[in-house]
């Protein structure tokens, strides 16, 4: 917001000289302000955005590096299994807890840009939620939700699911102001996720409902195969599984996991 105040000074001063000096007329002088403001509001914004894109990356590169260091664990894992699935699963939290715990600092560096930047607190805010949800830091994620932005469906999906954690009212109505503005194909996880909800208060016709206004809005296999088996009668096959990553991401279930034993015989030469 700084930089609004600051060339809507600089615009003001300078129309205003213009005007004073007698160097333009009245109508020039403001035209020239305007002009000033407007050229100082494109140059700072870029200046700005660049370097907030600079850290955006940062954040987004340390993520990304923990993610592929955590899926080459769990690959050697299909072929050497952990001696206990258990102990396998808290060193991947543990190493995930790491590198985004890393992120959020680098995170705080991007608050210097909220007084120059209009909005930027909020997306600083929103991706710091975004953080401690995987860390599962419920507390701060309800402190910073306030503060977050609600234009992505993965956004709406967290705090949906964090709604319905909580036992409290509002993921109804919600869903239907997100799922409104959801073009063709976007909202799997939604779609998939109000489901869920619906399933779980034994509201299966309305689970069913959405399911067929998901499948006339996307073609996931995931949600065709939810609505067959509401259709069914077979409730007990409803399965977000398919979603993978991003179903689990929302903390609402725990994926099974699956070793690969390997097999005695497997290294003896033939």
């Amino acid at each position: 917001m700084l930089t609004v105040l600051l060339n809507a000074i600089f615009g003001i001063l300078l129309g205003a000289g213009l005007w004073g000096t007698d160097s333009a007329a009245w109508g020039w002088s403001v035209m020239w302000g305007v002009l000033a403001f407007m050229a100082g509001q494109g140059i700072s914004g870029y200046l700005i955005q660049k370097r907030v894109k600079g850290a955006m990356g940062e954040v987004q590169k340390i993520l990304e590096d923990g993610q592929k260091r955590l899926r080459h664990k769990v690959n050697q894992w299909q072929t050497r299994p952990p001696g206990s699935i258990k102990q396998a699963q808290t060193e991947m939290e543990r190493e995930q807890r790491v590198f985004v715990e890393k992120a959020l600092e680098a995170t705080k560096g991007m608050e210097r840009f909220n007084l120059w930047a209009p909005l930027m607190g909020r997306q600083v805010a929103t991706l710091q939620l975004q953080l401690y949800w995987m860390l599962r830091d419920f507390k701060k994620v309800d402190a910073l939700m306030p503060r977050a932005l609600m234009l992505e469906p993965m956004m709406a999906a967290i705090k949906i699911a964090r709604l319905h954690m909580k036992g409290e009212e509002g993921a109804d109505k919600l869903f239907r102001k997100h799922s409104a503005r959801l073009r063709y194909g976007q909202g799997a996880l939604l779609y998939g996720l109000y489901s869920w909800i619906l399933v779980q208060r034994n509201d299966i016709d309305g689970a069913y409902k959405v399911l067929i206004e998901a499948c006339e809005k996307s073609e996931n296999e995931t949600l065709k195969k939810n609505r067959e088996h509401l259709a069914n009668n077979r409730v007990g096959h409803f399965s977000n599984a398919g979603f993978g990553d991003e179903w689990y991401a929302l903390h609402l279930e725990q994926p099974k996991v699956k070793m690969q034993r390997q097999s005695r015989f497997s290294n003896r030469p033939f």
